[in-house]
């Protein structure tokens, strides 16, 4: 395994190594992984993903196992919680906007039969491959996750700007950004 070349970004540490080889740009199609990466990815906005994966599991236990019918009846209670809780980040917009994407993605849901039906109905059910040389070539926006990120705002989501939808369709397998050297491109 220490052999394998990687995209560049991941070398940092183990975290990230295991991170790159075992999830990101794996293929998502079920919603309760979809919502956890929706909330990892909203509260990953502004900040660096990795301070997020550091805090994934203190996410984990604050957002009840990121269990969005849970999620969704969380009320001034549960937000005082989680704005004392030091282990994730405590931004009051943040935890607020992951409420209002709980129930967002339940509206979703009765609509279209599941999040991953109508997220994936985007790409036509299947990931896109996209041609990386190297990793200055992975563009932060697509025209794609523009309009994704207008039809979630419309839908009533929040902090899914082009740049945070672009990273959720890396991570849950969207996009394979993958560079062409690196062992997990195909």
């Amino acid at each position: 395994m220490e052999n394998k070349v990687r995209c560049s970004w991941c070398e940092k540490d183990d975290l990230y190594r295991d991170y790159h080889d075992n999830e990101w740009g794996n293929p998502v199609y079920d919603d309760d992984k979809l919502f956890e990466f929706l909330v990892l990815e909203t509260f990953q906005a502004g900040l660096s993903w990795y301070t997020i994966l550091k805090k994934r599991d203190n996410f984990r236990k604050a957002f009840s196992n990121f269990d969005y019918n849970k999620v969704a009846k969380y009320g001034d209670k549960e937000i005082e919680r989680l704005m004392q809780d030091a282990g994730i980040i405590r931004n009051g917009l943040k935890i607020k906007g992951t409420i209002s994407n709980a129930i967002a993605f339940m509206k979703v849901q009765e609509e279209f039969g599941s999040f991953s039906k109508y997220i994936w109905g985007f790409t036509g059910g299947k990931p896109i491959h996209n041609n990386v040389k190297k990793m200055g070539d992975v563009p932060a926006t697509t025209p794609l996750s523009d309009e994704i990120s207008k039809d979630l705002k419309k839908r009533g989501f929040k902090f899914v700007g082009s740049t945070v939808v672009y990273a959720h369709m890396q991570a849950t397998g969207m996009v394979n950004d993958h560079v062409e050297d690196c062992w997990k491109r195909n």
